[in-house]
């Protein structure tokens, strides 16, 4: 939505609006997408790449709104499905550059010694089939679910120790929900850095596997 009322009004003299919303457009196409797959390419994988950086900012977001509390990418469903979007793209950037040769370089990579490539292709499969779409998955997820753990734990702490001061006449305990407010806003500044950091690292981890697969040694 802020993009759309952002853009609506384009000026050839931005206004302060615009000049927030063009900058928040231009980081993830400037900084992540033309800077690692060139303006030809970059602009050809542009659309998918700069989907899966908002939505993620979107779900992430969601873990430090007060009422919510719980990221979107917090619960699996959102990560693998961002994790598959990129595979899919990153097998279909390499095939139709590539062909079938895509395969065969991504598992027989050249200059290799024939005999080594009994112990190197099955560690090629497993780490470029199998394990970029997992990590990709469980990077998002356990950095998102880690920092939903510590807010709701600070917040609850505060609660439990604010009510214990509030009805058992200001007995001493209850003072230590100042510092577990105090550690609740510390942990809801980092979350929003995480949160911004790891739509950052998924969207360029993406740029970066279908870099690989354009590449000319395929």
């Amino acid at each position: 939505m802020f993009l759309l009322v952002g853009t609506r009004r384009l000026k050839l003299v931005p206004g302060r609006g615009q000049v927030v919303t063009e900058f928040i457009l231009g980081f993830p196409r400037n900084s992540i997408i033309i800077d690692t797959l060139g303006e030809k390419d970059g602009r050809r994988f542009m659309p998918i790449l700069m989907t899966v950086f908002f939505v993620t900012i979107g779900m992430n977001l969601t873990g430090i709104i007060p009422g919510l509390q719980i990221a979107g990418t917090s619960i699996i469903g959102i990560p693998l499905l961002e994790a598959l979007i990129l595979y899919v793209v990153f097998i279909y950037a390499g095939i139709k550059k590539h062909g079938g040769g895509f395969f065969k370089a991504s598992l027989f990579p050249p200059g290799v010694p024939w005999p080594l490539y009994i112990l190197l292709t099955p560690v090629e499969f497993v780490s470029t089939f199998i394990v970029r779409p997992i990590s990709l998955t469980l990077r998002l997820l356990m950095n998102l679910v880690a920092g939903h753990m510590l807010l709701a734990l600070c917040w609850a702490a505060t609660q439990f120790f604010l009510v214990t001061l509030l009805f058992t006449n200001g007995q001493p305990l209850g003072l230590l929900g100042l510092g577990t407010f105090a550690f609740g806003v510390v942990f809801f500044g980092l979350e929003l850095f995480v949160a911004l950091l790891q739509a950052y690292v998924i969207t360029i981890l993406g740029a970066i596997y279908i870099q690989l697969s354009l590449a000319d040694e395929h």
